[in-house]
């Protein structure tokens, strides 16, 4: 069996690929040289990027399985993959708390004006009478999108004494009930929350579902957040609304990455950080054992 990995993996995941298969790394190729390379292997894996597009699994003549060491599909063209009978296998797992705890890092660091006050502090400005924060206890999180990750966050919301209110386009009442959160329609999370978060993979149906009709929706000064995909976002909307005071917003994901000339980058009322919500030692190894498992058990199973 012989593996390529096209991104880096941790050291952990290449272990145990290696005690099954053999194995070459090799990072930041092209287009051109993957396509030069990939008909000798039989298991591809992959991290948000490269992109595994028809072109290359149409050259990938011994193909069998493409791993992502993560969790998003969207740089891969899984429908034609698996129409040549290709398994595509991912780790939507591995990142699960590493989101959610930076959900709330975002979150408390922008209640508490953090980046503001450390910023100020540098500058030599004791701006302490003006950096009046706000507390979790007792407030609204709205989650749009109650999987693996949305619940996970009402669990750790509960233990700041929050209301939690779930929405999703799945039937979620069993797994809100034992959360203790309430299931709502997004209009009524939209209207009643103080903090948001997004938990939605991109699709036609999710682009922009965020919007401009949905930020005058939203309490004014509510805070929305977003470590799931930068589309679902509409940001020429947001920046509009931030701009103008209505909302405020923490983001870890962009439409374009790296959002170079983006106005949200002189925005106000916002926190960015550049798409770091899985990254943890902890999520990384988890991520590289579980899809090194997956791939050498379809590779094993045929």
């Amino acid at each position: 069996m012989k593996v390529l990995v096209l991104a880096k993996l941790h050291p952990e995941g290449l272990r145990v690929l290696r005690e099954h298969a053999e194995v070459e790394e090799a990072y930041d190729l092209k287009e051109e040289e993957i396509l030069k390379k990939v008909p000798e292997y039989e298991a591809v894996i992959v991290r948000s990027k490269p992109q595994i597009t028809q072109k290359i699994i149409d050259a990938a003549t011994n193909l069998k399985v493409i791993g992502r060491a993560g969790v998003g599909l969207d740089n891969i063209d899984v429908e034609y993959a698996r129409s040549r009978g290709i398994h595509v296998v991912n780790t939507p797992e591995a990142s699960t708390e590493s989101v959610a705890e930076h959900v709330f890092a975002l979150l408390l660091s922008k209640a508490r004006d953090v980046p503001r006050a450390d910023q100020a502090l540098r500058e030599g400005n004791w701006i302490k009478k003006q950096l009046m924060g706000r507390e979790l206890y007792g407030k609204t999180l709205g989650i749009i999108g109650f999987g693996r990750i949305g619940s996970r966050l009402g669990e750790i919301a509960k233990g700041f004494k929050m209301r939690v209110l779930a929405y999703d386009v799945i039937d979620i009442s069993q797994r809100a009930q034992e959360v203790g959160a309430e299931v709502v329609t997004l209009e009524t999370l939209l209207q009643e929350s103080d903090f948001l978060t997004l938990h939605v993979p991109l699709l036609p149906s999710t682009r922009n579902m965020i919007s401009e009709q949905q930020l005058r929706t939203m309490k004014k000064g509510a805070l929305l957040i977003n470590t799931s995909r930068g589309g679902v976002i509409d940001e020429k909307a947001l920046c509009a609304a931030l701009i103008a005071g209505d909302v405020e917003a923490a983001l870890d994901v962009f439409e374009q990455e790296p959002p170079t000339g983006s106005p949200l980058l002189t925005a106000p009322h916002i926190v960015l950080t550049p798409h770091i919500a899985g990254s943890t030692e902890e999520a990384q190894e988890k991520a590289g054992i579980e899809v090194a498992h997956k791939v050498i058990e379809a590779l094993s199973t045929g």
